[in-house]
């Protein structure tokens, strides 16, 4: 693709690159004890079954090789800044979403959860890049190239893909390791979205990872 900016022409090759791994972090949506509640697994029985045997098991194996690359990884759950909720977004109070400061249902799943320092982010809308200071953290850690895993596709997903790519990173979804209530919403999100990101299976990014 060739675009004309201030009467030079600047090339780009399309989405497919290799990753430097020094550039490179992983952010995890809402992977937290909140989506393992029963009343959400047996509200979404494709949900719980996704998760089980598809979403999980690609996330841990995305996080382990990752981390053996030098790869970032950084988290972000749904959590208010407060108790009562005061600090969340007006979208968040309309549709009841709270999940209290220091709550058990912010903490991350056990199996996929972080380790040493890795970064969490509290987040109290839709949005990563909207209700936390995420940006601010990648610029300062010198990342360029964001894969997302996590949960749900078709929200928090899609909101984190679409704000980080009009935001100037480059940015790949893990299919197979994101999820949503049901298979038909995950994937019309994945169609949808994937004008803005590359979307591939676990698999297929690590094979683009390299450390230079």
């Amino acid at each position: 693709m060739s675009t004309n900016i201030g009467g030079t022409l600047a090339r780009y090759e399309g989405r497919d690159r290799n990753l430097d791994s020094r550039k490179t972090a992983v952010l995890v949506v809402d992977a937290q004890n909140a989506e393992l509640q029963p009343e959400i697994l047996q509200q979404h029985p494709e949900f719980a079954e996704a998760l089980k045997n598809r979403a999980l098991p690609a996330m841990s194996r995305l996080l382990d090789a990752a981390r053996e690359r030098g790869v970032e990884v950084i988290y972000t759950v749904i959590e208010s800044l407060t108790q009562d909720g005061r600090d969340r977004s007006l979208d968040h109070k309309l549709s009841n979403i709270h999940v209290p400061k220091g709550s058990p249902l912010a903490k991350v799943i056990d199996d996929v959860a972080p380790m040493g320092d890795e970064i969490v982010l509290p987040k109290t809308s839709s949005g990563v890049f909207n209700s936390t200071n995420i940006d601010y953290v990648l610029r300062n850690l010198g990342i360029e190239n964001v894969i997302i895993t996590g949960f749900v596709t078709d929200q928090c997903i899609d909101m984190a893909i679409r704000d980080g790519a009009d935001r100037g990173y480059y940015m790949v979804c893990a299919a197979d390791a994101c999820a949503a209530y049901t298979e038909q919403r995950h994937a019309a999100a994945l169609k949808v979205f994937g004008g803005y990101c590359r979307v591939q299976n676990v698999d297929e990014i690590l094979a683009t990872i390299v450390a230079d």
